[in-house]
């Protein structure tokens, strides 16, 4: 087996992988560019390794194109490089939790509502904040999340309603943040129901999010004024794992082009 078949194979498998892992997220309708892009990797890898004669002899008769495509080579590699290491970076903080004292206030940071219901990574999040809600009954529960695209139930209702049902947690335990969309907003708009409370930013607060998340979370939180914050990971189910991790990776990216921390 010759060293370029080899390659070619490789290429084939790893795109067809990652086309295959696009098309079944995108048929839970589920979007965004941590599956987008790995749909147009796999379509570029299936494609080279099925016509790598054919480009190769394209390239040949086109020098100048030909340097072009090798500098593009390079940079996705750099690229890879990069990704590798923040999923390195991402894997080293979450295996070094924190241990939670005794807190004011557990601030939920929502991620999606899907058919009414919360989203497969939101609901880690509130099976990951409900045994800390139960052991520091005291705690303001502060649920996330304003009106989702085509529900008719808001973000935070929702997790209410599922962590009434699945815990058994009082209603008078939480507080409902309704109005945000992003992380930002989530923090944000929780500053006057914290205040409303009597609960300082000073003061101990848990944040639940998902692993990849903590990092920016606690960038942002910090930014805001909370300066007395403890992150909690919720884990990511698998089947959106690195989806989920390549899409953080723009977004932590974005957010320091963006000043949000």
């Amino acid at each position: 087996m010759s060293a370029i078949f080899f390659i070619r194979l490789s290429l084939f498998i790893i795109g067809l992988i990652l086309f295959a892992d696009a098309v079944l997220l995108l048929s839970y309708r589920k979007i965004h560019l941590g599956i987008i892009l790995p749909l147009l990797i796999g379509l570029v890898f299936c494609a080279y390794a099925s016509f790598y004669l054919q480009i190769q002899q394209w390239l040949k008769q086109h020098l100048k194109l030909k340097k072009f495509w090798r500098f593009g080579w390079g940079i996705f590699i750099v690229w890879l490089i990069t990704l590798f290491a923040f999923f390195i970076f991402l894997t080293v903080q979450i295996q070094n939790s924190q241990s939670i004292p005794s807190v004011k206030s557990i601030i939920v940071l929502g991620s999606g509502i899907e058919n009414g219901k919360p989203s497969a990574a939101l609901a880690k999040r509130l099976d990951t904040a409900a045994p800390l809600a139960k052991t520091q009954p005291k705690a303001l529960l502060i649920l996330t999340g304003g009106l989702d695209f085509g529900e008719t139930k808001t973000e935070a209702a929702i997790m209410a309603q599922y962590l009434q049902q699945h815990y058994a947690l009082p209603f008078a335990q939480m507080a409902l943040e309704n109005q945000s969309t992003s992380t930002e907003l989530n923090l944000k708009n929780s500053q006057a129901i914290l205040t409303h409370h009597q609960i300082q930013l000073t003061d101990p607060i848990a944040i639940v999010t998902s692993d990849f998340h903590t990092i920016r979370a606690k960038a942002i939180a910090q930014k805001q004024g909370y300066s007395n914050v403890y992150l909690i990971a919720a884990p990511t189910p698998l089947l959106i794992r690195y989806n989920a991790w390549l899409r953080e990776y723009f977004a932590y990216l974005s957010g320091w082009v963006l000043n949000e921390y």
